[in-house]
């Protein structure tokens, strides 16, 4: 089956909601974590024909999963200590030999939310349905998904989300990754080892903040890592928004802005216009949607009636020494030298993280030393013969990660 229409799946992932074969058990307490979900293959397969989904036929092999909440510790990006969160999702139904030998994990970390019901553990507890990455990477790839909520969400609501910033988006993955290990030694989950990294958008430089920490300062063995879609050069990325009039998703610079401030002990009155310094605190408090908060900001970036305060902007450009400037640069994992393979899945068309970026990044880390890093253009690679924004290249790029995990396994761990 071509993966074009094998990661279409994940757009049918809303119809499980009311599927017959979801349990969510009460009565069922795992060592170290609490069940949200309980989906048989036969069910979730049922469901894709009944949606006569191009490409899944009777002979599509889908495994179930039960997902996990496993709370954690981790630390934040001023080095306090948070109660964190994450989903575990582990395949089902699959054959004897599999569990013998032990099951690959991927750490998939997940793209820009704002909302907290948006986070994997909060989503599976209130929707009793599955993150889409889950249905790719588990069901029909087969692998243990692990989906940190990331500082800010699920249990560590109550903390600010440092947005964009390496560290602690670093600490939620491997803090977590530490954790799924020990939760699955304590519940008899065989693990055979391999581990892969990936994530989209804010996950692609989530995961690759969380490469080079696990690199820098870990034992963890990785076998591969595929970020998506990423941010990598934080500096040029500041450069480029700041430069423009207009942006169509304010949100996103702004969330930079509020989390950076926070970060770095700023005034909101001394980064922002009013009546936005007043509001981003509320704005980013887990209540709203990325959408519901761009309806509340204005799409100019800059001057007396925009988002930020011309001073905050026209320092940024003319001193060396301001201190956003000097942030962004250091948050920025673009040049750095790899020792795990590092795959860079970008989609051409994408209008929101520009491809330009992962071309980039994969030419610095080369310089850098990086002795095997490439770039996937994830159109041509499928034989897609269209050019596919930030958002529609998702599903894609999972779909295309998938393969590249499975192949690397399947030459690895025989299966």
């Amino acid at each position: 089956m071509k993966y074009e229409n094998i990661i279409a799946i994940v757009v049918m992932s809303i119809l499980f909601s009311g599927c017959g074969g979801i349990d969510t058990p009460n009565s069922i307490n795992p060592i170290g974590g609490e069940m949200l979900m309980d989906i048989d293959g036969d069910s979730i397969k049922k469901t894709l024909l009944d949606a006569n989904l191009p490409g899944v036929t009777e002979d599509t092999t889908v495994y179930g999963y039960k997902a996990y909440k496993i709370p954690y510790v981790t630390t934040d990006e001023k080095g306090n200590s948070v109660s964190a969160s994450g989903l575990m999702v582990i395949p089902t139904g699959m054959p004897d030999l599999v569990y013998q030998i032990g099951l690959s994990m991927v750490s998939d970390d997940h793209g820009t939310i704002m909302a907290d019901y948006e986070a994997p553990t909060v989503s599976a507890m209130q929707n009793s349905s599955p993150e889409g990455s889950a249905v790719i990477l588990t069901s029909l790839a087969g692998f243990i998904t692990l989906q940190p909520d990331y500082v800010g969400f699920g249990d560590s609501r109550e903390s600010y989300h440092p947005y964009m910033l390496k560290k602690s988006l670093a600490n939620a993955s491997i803090d977590f990754i530490i954790q799924a290990q020990k939760f699955a030694n304590e519940n008899n989950i065989k693990l055979n080892g391999q581990l892969f990294l990936t994530g989209y958008s804010e996950g692609g430089y989530a995961s690759m903040a969380t490469i080079k920490a696990i690199e820098e300062r870990t034992n963890i063995k990785v076998a591969m890592s595929a970020p998506m879609a990423g941010p990598y050069d934080l500096n040029s990325t500041a450069f480029g928004i700041l430069s423009q009039s207009n942006i169509s998703a304010p949100s996103f610079i702004a969330d930079i802005g509020y989390a950076y401030g926070v970060t770095y002990n700023e005034n909101m009155e001394d980064i922002f216009n009013e009546p936005y310094a007043s509001t981003v605190d509320e704005l980013f408090s887990g209540v709203y949607n990325r959408k519901e908060v761009d309806s509340k900001l204005t799409t100019t970036v800059t001057g007396n009636y925009g988002l930020y305060k011309p001073s905050f902007v026209n320092d940024f450009f003319s001193n060396s020494d301001n201190w956003f400037r000097k942030a962004v640069l250091v948050n920025s994992i673009d040049k750095w030298a790899a020792k795990t393979p590092i795959r860079l899945v970008h989609c051409k068309g994408d209008d929101i993280i520009p491809y330009a970026i992962s071309e980039l990044t994969e030419k610095k880390m080369k310089m850098a030393g990086a002795k095997d890093v490439s770039l996937i253009p994830v159109e041509s690679t499928l034989g897609i013969n269209r050019e596919m924004g930030h958002l529609s290249c998702a599903i894609f790029a999972y779909g295309l990660t998938a393969k590249m995990f499975s192949k690397v396994r399947k030459n690895t761990m025989k299966y």
